[in-house]
């Protein structure tokens, strides 16, 4: 009796489909909430000025608690090759890989004629609020630093 009852059970349960589990889905790419609080983008009026780079000498990424939500302020200190340059610097959108890129340098007008004297500058921007993440910190190519988003 128990071998009919064992055979009968597993004829049933052979024949019943097993679950298969949900598809997870993919992660989301990182958006930006918030953009980024940037004192020193380029100018409409950059396109007459000369181009030129700049010496950064320290990099900080600095989380920001005393904001809501939490952000970060990346902190700058360098050399300019001129009294007479300006800082830009372009902060791009967060890409697929969770990296942000900011593209740091610095304009001049062509004709002026400055002291080739290297002026120091601090500079600080606030980075924009992004979706949950770890995110990557470039400047001018370089790695300098990395956040989480939670």
């Amino acid at each position: 009796m128990k071998k009919i009852a064992l055979i009968s059970l597993l004829l049933l349960t052979s024949c019943m489909t097993t679950p298969t589990p949900e598809p997870t889905a993919a992660s989301a790419p990182p958006a930006v909430l918030v953009s980024a609080d940037n004192a020193y983008a380029p100018q409409p009026e950059d396109a007459n000025l000369t181009r030129t780079t700049v010496v950064v000498s320290s990099v900080s990424l600095i989380e920001r608690l005393d904001l809501t939500p939490t952000r970060v302020e990346v902190d700058l200190v360098g050399s300019l090759p001129t009294t007479c340059n300006q800082i830009r610097m372009e902060v791009g959108l967060p890409n697929a890989q969770y990296e942000i890129n900011i593209n740091l340098y610095s304009v001049i007008k062509p004709d002026k004629k400055c002291e080739q004297v290297l002026q120091q500058f601090e500079a600080s921007v606030l980075l924009g609020v992004y979706s949950n993440g770890r995110y990557d910190v470039f400047i001018n190519g370089g790695r300098v630093g990395d956040f989480v988003v939670y």
